[in-house]
C-alpha cells in the first residue's frame, strides 16, 4: 500500500515516504526527512531538517520535529535527528537535532512515550521504553537510558546522565547524575532510594531487589569516602550484575556528580 497524505499537506518530493504512511491534514515535511513504514502523522505535524523516523511511530498535532535548535552555538550545521520505532509522540513535543559540540546528532530509541508539551534538546540520547510526561524537558547533551520515567513539569539539566529503569517524580529539577534503578524528587531533586515498583513491574526478582537495596545503602551511606564505598561495594557484590551496572555508571567520569541522598541533620 503507498502512502496515504491529505492534500492539504505540504510534502517536500525529495522526502523519503515508506510504505502504509498516514498523513493527515496541515502536516508539512522537510526534503531531507525519511519516515519509515507505517508512520502516521495525525494532522499539523512538522517534521523538518535531517530527520529520519523509524516504523511504527505515530505523531499527534502540533509536534515539531527536527527544526533547528535555538542553542546558540548552533551556527547551520548539518545535524541529524534519528528517532527509533513504535514512538508515541503527543501533542505540542518538541525534538531538535545535534550541533557540532555535541557529535551532530539527537537520537531517540524505540517504544517511547513523550506526553503533551515535553521536549528533547539538541545532542540528548534518549533508551528504549522511556515515558516523559508532560511538559517534562531535557537540556542540551542529556543522556537518559532504558526504561527511564520522567514526571510532569520536571527539567533535566544540561549533561545530566539518568541511568536505566530511575524515576524522577514531577516537577524535579534534576542537576546531578542519577544512578541506575534511582529514585529522585524535589525542586531541587534529592536521591529518596531506589524505584523499587518500577523494578516489581518490570519483573526482577526479590533477589535482585534485595542486592540493589543492600549496594545502594551502603554505597550511600556515611563511612569512609565515595571511592572508599564503591570500592567496597564492588568487593561485596562483583557477581551481581546489576549492582555492578549501577557502579559502572557511578565511576563514569562526567560533569556532574551523583545525585545523593538529603543529609542528615547533625
Amino acid at each position: 500500500m503507498t502512502a496515504s497524505i491529505h492534500p492539504s499537506s505540504v510534502i517536500d518530493p525529495a522526502a523519503k515516504i515508506g510504505k502504509n504512511v498516514q498523513i493527515g491534514p496541515f502536516c508539512v515535511v522537510g526534503p531531507q526527512v525519511t519516515l519509515a513504514d507505517n508512520v502516521i502523522l495525525r494532522s499539523h505535524v512538522v517534521v523538518d531538517g535531517i530527520t529520519t523516523i523509524g516504523e511504527g511511530t505515530e505523531i499527534f498535532p502540533f509536534a515539531s520535529i527536527g527544526a533547528p535548535t535555538p542553542d546558540l552555538k548552533y551556527h547551520g550545521e548539518p545535524s541529524e535527528l534519528h528517532i527509533g520505532k513504535n514512538n508515541k509522540i503527543r501533542e505540542y513535543v518538541t525534538m531538535n537535532p545535534g550541533t557540532e559540540s555535541g557529535g551532530m546528532i539527537t537520537t531517540v530509541g524505540d517504544n517511547c512515550l513523550f506526553m503533551p508539551s515535553s521536549h528533547v534538546a539538541h545532542d540528548c540520547r534518549v533508551g528504549n521504553n522511556v515515558i516523559m510526561a508532560n511538559s517534562a524537558a531535557l537540556g542540551g547533551h542529556v543522556h537518559i537510558g532504558n526504561f527511564v520515567v520522567i514526571g510532569g513539569l520536571s527539567g533535566i539539566h544540561q549533561f545530566v546522565r539518568v541511568g536505566d529503569h530511575a524515576i524522577i517524580g514531577g516537577m524535579s529539577a534534576v542537576e546531578s547524575d542519577v544512578i541506575p534503578f534511582g529514585r529522585v524528587k524535589g525542586e531541587r531533586a534529592f536521591l529518596a532510594g531506589l524505584n523499587l515498583i518500577g523494578l516489581e513491574r518490570r519483573g526482577f526478582t526479590k533477589d535482585h531487589v534485595k542486592n540493589l537495596q543492600r549496594a545502594f545503602n551502603q554505597l550511600f551511606g556515611e563511612e569512609g569516602t565515595m571511592e572508599q564505598r564503591l570500592d567496597m561495594v564492588a568487593s561485596d557484590f562483583a557477581n551481581d550484575e546489576l549492582v555492578m551496572n549501577m557502579l559502572e555508571f557511578a565511576r563514569a567520569k562526567t560533569k556532574f556528580p551523583l545525585c545523593q541522598p538529603p543529609k542528615k541533620a547533625a
